[in-house]
C-alpha cells in the first residue's frame, strides 16, 4: 500500500504601501516559494495599475485624459477604457452617487482631519458645473474618452483599489493559490480558506472606537469593502466632514458614519460602498436589497447598525 503525504498549506503574508494605503497580501500554499511568487507578482500587477489609473502621476493614461479636458479625445488602452465604461455604469446605476467625474469638485476640500474654514456656497456651486458623467465622452471604436469641460476631471479613488484587487487575485490564483486574501486599504477580497481550512473572517470595526468589533462576516469568495469618515476628514466648526464628495452636489457626504458592502466583486463593492455612503441609509439600502447577491452593512451617524435583507452576521 502507498501513502501518499500532502503538505500542509501554510500562510504566507506580505505588506507594504500600494496607491496610497496599506496593503496586505495573503497566501496559503503548501509551497510557501510558490505563495511568496504569487504575491510578488499581484504586487507588481497593482503597481502597474496605479501607473495606468492614477491622476497624481504625471504620465498616466488618466493625468493624459485630465490635461485634455475641453480640448480633444484622448486614445486609451482597452483596459482603462473598459474600467471607465463600468464606471459610467455604475454612475447610471446609483443616478450620479458614485461618479468618477467627481475630481472636478474635490479640490475645495482638504482631508487632513484638521480644521478648516467651510468654502462659499457659491464656489461648492460652481465646481459641479465640471462635474458629471454625461459629460464624459466614450468611444467604443476609437477607444478614446473626452472630457466635454476645461475644468473636469476624472479620478478612480472609489473604485481603483476594487479593481486592484479583482487583479491581484487573478494574478495569485494563476500561480496556482486556490485560497488567499488581499486587502488593499480596507478594500478586502477573499477566496477558498485560511490555513486552519476555515472560512475568512472579517472584523468590521466600530466607526468610534477601531479596537472594538461590532460584527463578524465570513467571506467565502467575497469582497467586503469599507467606506467611512474616521480616516480621511475634516472638521469645521466642530462638525467632522468625511472625504467622500457627493458629486451631484459637491458638498461631503454626511448621515452615515461607515459602509460595508459585501460583493463577489471587490470592483462593484468599492464603488457601492461610496454610492450607499452618499445616497444615504434609507435610499442605500433600498439600492442595495434591489441587488442580487450584494449586501450590506451601515453605521449610521446615531451609532445604530443597519443591516441589507438577506446579512447575517457574527457578533
Amino acid at each position: 500500500m502507498f501513502v501518499t503525504c500532502l503538505a500542509a498549506a501554510q500562510s504566507v503574508t506580505v505588506r507594504c504601501k500600494l496607491m496610497g494605503v496599506a496593503c496586505s497580501f495573503t497566501a496559503v500554499h503548501p509551497d510557501t516559494i510558490t505563495a511568496r511568487a504569487g504575491i510578488e507578482s499581484a504586487i507588481a500587477e497593482v503597481e502597474r495599475i496605479e501607473n495606468l489609473i492614477s491622476e497624481w502621476k504625471p504620465d498616466s493614461e488618466t493625468s493624459l485624459i485630465n490635461r485634455n479636458a475641453g480640448h480633444e479625445p484622448v486614445k486609451v488602452s482597452r483596459e482603462l477604457f473598459d474600467l471607465i465604461s463600468r464606471s459610467l455604469k455604475v454612475s447610471v446605476l446609483t443616478h450620479g452617487a458614485f461618479d468618477i467625474t467627481f475630481r472636478g469638485a474635490y479640490d475645495l476640500w482638504t482631508f487632513d482631519k484638521a480644521e478648516h474654514k467651510l468654502p462659499d456656497s457659491s464656489e461648492v456651486a460652481s465646481s459641479v458645473l465640471a462635474v458629471g458623467n454625461r459629460k464624459l465622452i466614450v468611444d467604443v471604436e476609437a477607444s478614446s474618452v473626452f472630457l466635454l469641460e476645461p475644468a473636469m476631471r476624472i479620478g478612480f479613488g472609489g473604485i481603483g483599489k476594487g479593481y486592484a484587487a479583482n487583479r491581484a487575485k487573478q494574478v495569485m490564483t494563476g500561480f496556482g493559490i486556490k485560497n488567499g486574501l488581499v486587502n488593499m486599504g480596507g478594500d478586502l477580497l477573499a477566496w477558498g480558506r485560511d490555513e486552519n481550512d476555515l472560512p475568512w473572517k472579517v472584523a468590521i470595526a466600530d466607526p468610534e472606537v477601531h479596537e472594538r468589533v461590532i460584527a463578524w462576516l465570513e467571506a467565502d469568495d467575497m469582497a467586503v469593502v469599507t467606506s467611512g469618515d474616521y480616516e480621511k476628514y475634516f472638521v469645521s466648526e466642530g462638525v467632522r466632514y468625511a472625504h467622500i464628495v457627493d458629486p451631484r452636489t459637491g458638498w461631503p457626504a454626511h448621515g452615515l458614519k461607515s459602509v460595508t458592502v459585501l460583493c463577489p466583486d471587490a470592483e462593484l463593492a468599492d464603488a457601492l460602498a461610496t454610492a450607499v455612503f452618499v445616497l444615504g441609509k434609507t435610499i442605500g439600502l433600498d439600492l442595495i436589497n434591489a441587488l442580487d447577491g450584494i449586501e450590506c452593512l451601515i453605521v449610521d451617524e446615531d451609532n445604530e447598525v443597519v443591516l441589507s435583507n438577506n446579512l447575517n452576521l457574527n457578533r
